[in-house]
């Protein structure tokens, strides 16, 4: 009970950080809903998705690739590679948050989207003398702001997506939501290199079916990344 007033002013500045995002959090759950009734998914489902994956980007890299009738193990495969960026989070976070209870871990994990991440690992980085209680408040408080934002918005855009004039361009959240999060991201040689190898592996096999190109892209790039940074690490030490 102690812990109380220190932990409320850092959840309450998570919630304020996490604000912004609502600008592009309820687009991108509204062009979901939108997308995955139009796949033929039933309401049920299109929450399911939402609720139980709560991973935008393979959500939508699934039923895009369930329309295209693609095997089973392709579509699990596919969107198992866009989610393999939250190993890369989750060791990130490991020396915030790793000494947690399980259940609170179990939480984090559930809880992981990039915007949570992205916001988190700043204000850790910029805030080191943070307890580990305070690390959690601030994490709740963008997880209270924006998690809810997303199932809502999802059953909205399932629900009355069709009424949804065509001008108002929901598509434009996708990528204004992953810019808004790898810009400020890119602040070493190996993330360059990384982001660099991605977007042109990316598009050089954008024509291989099913999204094997995203999967090769997904691997070249952590391996660019990863050997980047060996490379800075033997030059530091010679």
């Amino acid at each position: 009970m102690t812990d109380t007033p220190k932990l409320a002013p850092a959840f309450w500045r998570g919630f304020r950080h996490g604000l912004p995002f609502i600008l592009v959090i309820v687009p991108f759950g509204l062009l979901f809903g939108v997308a995955g009734t139009e796949a033929g998914l039933n309401l049920a489902e299109v929450m399911g998705f939402s609720i139980l994956v709560i991973a935008g980007a393979s959500q939508f890299t699934a039923v895009q690739l369930m329309s295209d009738n693609a095997p089973v193990i392709m579509v699990l495969l596919t969107s198992l590679a866009v989610n393999l960026r939250m190993a890369m989070y989750s060791a990130s976070l490991a020396p915030h948050l790793g000494t947690a209870p399980s259940w609170q871990k179990s939480l984090i994990a559930y809880f992981m989207v990039d915007q949570v991440y992205v916001m988190s690992i700043q204000d850790y980085e910029a805030r080191p003398a943070q307890s580990r209680g305070q690390k959690m408040a601030y994490y709740a408080g963008i997880c209270a702001v924006l998690c809810p934002q997303w199932y809502v918005s999802t059953w909205v855009g399932a629900v009355v997506g069709k009424a949804i004039p065509p001008e108002f361009a929901l598509d434009f959240a996708v990528p204004i939501t992953f810019l808004a999060m790898l810009a400020p991201a890119l602040r070493s040689l190996p993330h360059v290199a990384a982001a660099g190898v991605s977007v042109g592996v990316a598009l050089a096999l954008a024509w291989m079916p099913s999204g094997l190109g995203l999967l090769i892209a997904a691997v070249a790039a952590m391996a660019t990344g990863a050997q980047v940074e060996q490379w800075q690490n033997r030059k530091r030490a010679a």
